[in-house]
């Protein structure tokens, strides 16, 4: 269906076996490419990079898209959202794993009457969250401030 108020568009290619035409009012540039992104400014590349240590409070997806997306712009937000992607990582797998034990600890003990031991093991993996949200801020405000950061236990899993 066409609109009447439009001028009537040919087809992009009249005859099969034709070479594509864009449409009329467009440019047609075979092979180019969009243009690199311009590098971060200090300024900026400190800020991405404190905001992806910052971003681990609400888990790993804010230093993977850091990463992800700005890691060619910047020398600093590349180190650093790499080295919070790590211990995001490190953290998600422990926690997941923690969880895990906890549960069949608590299954347990269940048949032992520990109601008590359950309780305690059953706080392990928000501690675990905690001292995430405590380092995630540590590493923030230390890179804020122009030092890099390393956490104290983070498998390097991205180089």
């Amino acid at each position: 269906m066409t609109d009447p108020l439009l001028p009537p568009q040919e087809p992009a290619a009249s005859q099969p076996g034709q070479p594509y035409a864009p449409p009329p009012g467009q440019p047609y540039a075979p092979g180019a490419q969009a243009a690199p992104a311009q590098p971060l400014s200090a300024s900026d590349d400190k800020l991405w990079a404190s905001l992806s240590h910052f971003g681990g409070v609400i888990g790993p997806l804010p230093a993977l898209l850091i990463f992800l997306i700005l890691k060619d712009r910047g020398p600093f937000v590349r180190q650093e959202s790499k080295e919070a992607l790590n211990w995001q990582i490190t953290f998600f797998i422990a926690w997941i794993a923690l969880n895990i034990i906890v549960a069949i600890l608590g299954a347990a003990l269940l048949f032992t009457n520990a109601y008590g031991l359950i309780s305690v093991i059953g706080w392990l993996p928000g501690l675990l969250w905690l001292a995430n949200i405590v380092l995630s801020i540590i590493g923030g405000v230390k890179v804020n401030g122009g030092q890099a950061y390393r956490y104290p236990v983070a498998f390097r899993f991205i180089k």
